[in-house]
């Protein structure tokens, strides 16, 4: 009998090259699976089954986790106003650990001898696929066959077309990854400093340039209701990805570290990761206190940089995630926020929990719980310190 491989599939060219690859050059009976982590619809799902089998899987499994996605990896990013270098939301690297746990389910149930990804050696997410099978099935092996043969996409698709498999990959030089926390692009304009892709390479195409308002519902950090229409925070991310995307909102360029010690560039469409995040970080600065505002802002740094490099396992994050729950139990109200052609801005906010009671004073204006004799001592005994600096060190 034949040993047993279950292979991570997506469905684009590196994932189909890997299904003949390992069936006809190392002799192994191929069992696909693809993790649907919302970036796919039913119908683009059943049509990634049906190549699956035509480049030869035994079997194709078809996971949904979405919701384990949500639950367990972005509602922690949302809660930390996770944005990597101030710029990336983790559209990618915060769902790789849960496609690699479904694959690793899988295998469990057929047993088998082998686990097999289509990374090349010189990205993130090789070693995030590694990181889950090494820690977690040890004894099964791993094969990678674009990161040991290190073909280009070219000599991938004649190998392809040399096995009678002539589809089309017009679109397979760029490297496209969607989820539902956004859709990362990669492609030849990336792999240098300047430059970007062009327009037509986006995922979604602008079609309104117009201007629209919206009110998001937050309740304990959770995005719960779209001007006043309730539902899950799934169907939310959903429905207010289809709102923005159409203005071109949620576009960039990530520019970071590598976890293998590289700098990497790559181009995003994010618009609901974004304008999420910056809804909820505005609603927390009234809600938070000055404390909790700083300190969720180091742990949450330290969260996203090490989902980002493949350390969900460590049990710090656990940790971290109970703080980060804790901190929400006010983070409750609305927030407006305005839409334009590639572009949105956070205009306010309504909490009961608002810290910015006017019933204390206003900003500028008006203290009603303190004095202006109490400022004048407040002044004199923070400054005190300083002057005694200064009166020893007079050449400073």
């Amino acid at each position: 009998m034949k040993k047993k491989v279950v292979l991570a599939f997506s469905g684009g060219l590196d994932t189909s090259f890997c299904v003949p690859y390992l069936k006809d050059e190392k002799g192994l009976e191929v069992h696909t699976v693809f993790v649907n982590t919302g970036g796919f619809s039913d119908e683009e799902a059943k049509h990634i089954e049906e190549r699956a089998f035509q480049l030869g899987a035994a079997t194709h499994t078809c996971v949904n986790a979405v919701e384990d996605y949500y639950s367990r990896g972005i509602k922690y990013l949302i809660f930390g106003n996770v944005l990597k270098n101030n710029t990336y939301p983790l559209s990618v690297s915060s769902e790789r650990f849960f496609q690699a746990l479904a694959v690793l389910d899988e295998v469990k149930k057929i047993g088998a001898d082998f686990v097999a990804h289509g990374s090349t050696g010189a990205g993130n997410d090789q070693v995030r696929f590694d990181l889950v099978f090494e820690v977690l099935a040890p004894q099964v092996k791993i094969i990678a066959p674009i990161r040991e043969l290190a073909w280009s996409r070219q000599q991938e698709i004649d190998y392809l077309r040399n096995k009678g498999f002539d589809f089309s990959w017009e679109k397979s030089k760029y490297s496209i990854n969607q989820g539902l926390w956004g859709t990362s692009v990669g492609g030849v304009e990336t792999l240098k400093s300047n430059g970007t892709i062009p327009e037509e390479a986006y995922p979604s195409q602008v079609t309104d340039f117009g201007v629209e308002r919206i009110t998001i519902r937050f309740e304990k950090g959770e995005p719960v209701a779209l001007n006043g229409e309730k539902m899950t925070p799934i169907e939310f991310i959903h429905k207010l990805h289809r709102t923005a995307s159409k203005f071109g909102i949620g576009r960039d360029v990530h520019v970071g570290d590598t976890i293998i010690g590289m700098k990497g560039r790559v181009v995003f469409e994010a618009p609901a990761p974004l304008i999420i995040v910056k809804a909820h970080h505005l609603l927390e600065k009234h809600v938070l206190t000055k404390q909790q505002l700083y300190w969720k802002d180091q742990l949450a740094t330290w969260y996203g940089q090490l989902m980002h490099e493949a350390q969900y396992l460590e049990p710090v994050m656990r940790n971290i995630e109970g703080f980060l729950d804790d901190t929400q139990k006010y983070v409750t109200g609305d927030v407006d926020v305005e839409l334009r052609p590639y572009h949105f801005a956070v205009l306010g906010c309504t909490s009961d929990y608002d810290l910015m009671n006017s019933k204390f004073g206003e900003y500028g204006e008006i203290n009603k719980s303190l004095s202006g004799q109490d400022i004048v001592g407040f002044t004199k005994v923070i400054a005190n310190p300083l002057k005694i600096y200064y009166n020893i060190h007079q050449n400073d």
